[in-house]
């Protein structure tokens, strides 16, 4: 960090620094067990990525333990993680010694333009304020090849701050943003996207809001 980066940043590295394990034990190796859109959501991304003909990485953005990068390298994605948090990629790191996970903010990637296949941010823009999105998912569009696919999910509904001061018997600082996902598309076509899908699935068991998944291709 720098002393030009976002309060928001370094609230959010600060906060899952300090609850990384405890937030790690919410995830066994089958971090999807029992979600079956999910599941199905995540191999539909694979295949139209493979479909597409690309030789180029995929990036999980915000991969926290890992669960999610070692699914896509299940279904024969060449994935790497990024997290914004230096102890979560060491503990991804550790539960999945055979992938590479780097430190790094979906705000500001150190990747050359155009060098992605794809990119899956699941829960990751949550901790985005809405001022950052748009900047947000332009970086997104840069980094992606031309045709390439980006998989958003998030907490939708009524858009609104949540901002939490303790987890799991921890003190933190970290913001949490529910937006309205006809917002957030209305975001990405303007930073260059073409909208695939959007599916929104009621809260289960444990959820408080619906969940959304976005899927949107870069133009060209």
């Amino acid at each position: 960090m720098t002393t030009e980066t976002p309060d928001f940043i370094r609230n959010t590295r600060t906060s899952y620094d300090t609850i990384a394990d405890d937030f790690g034990r919410q995830f066994p190796a089958d971090g999807l067990a029992g979600l079956v859109l999910e599941r199905a959501l995540f191999g539909a991304f694979a295949e139209l990525v493979r479909a597409g003909g690309t030789r180029a990485p995929v990036a999980d953005l915000g991969s926290g333990p890992g669960h999610i990068t070692a699914l896509l390298d299940g279904l024969g994605l060449p994935v790497f993680g990024v997290d914004v948090s230096p102890r979560m990629v060491e503990l991804a790191r550790r539960n999945h010694p055979g992938l590479r996970f780097h430190v790094g903010s979906m705000t500001a990637l150190d990747l050359p333009d155009a060098t992605l296949g794809g990119i899956t941010a699941l829960y990751s823009i949550i901790h985005v304020p809405d001022e950052h999105l748009p900047a947000t998912f332009t970086e997104l569009h840069r980094v992606l090849e031309p045709g390439g696919l980006l998989l958003l999910a998030f907490q939708a509904g009524a858009e609104e701050r949540l901002h939490l001061a303790e987890r799991f018997g921890h003190e933190i600082a970290l913001d949490y943003y529910w937006r309205d996902p006809e917002t957030v598309v209305e975001q990405l076509v303007e930073a260059g996207f073409r909208p695939h899908s959007r599916v929104v699935r009621e809260a289960q068991e444990g959820e408080v809001r619906p969940r959304a998944f976005l899927l949107a291709r870069k133009e060209g």
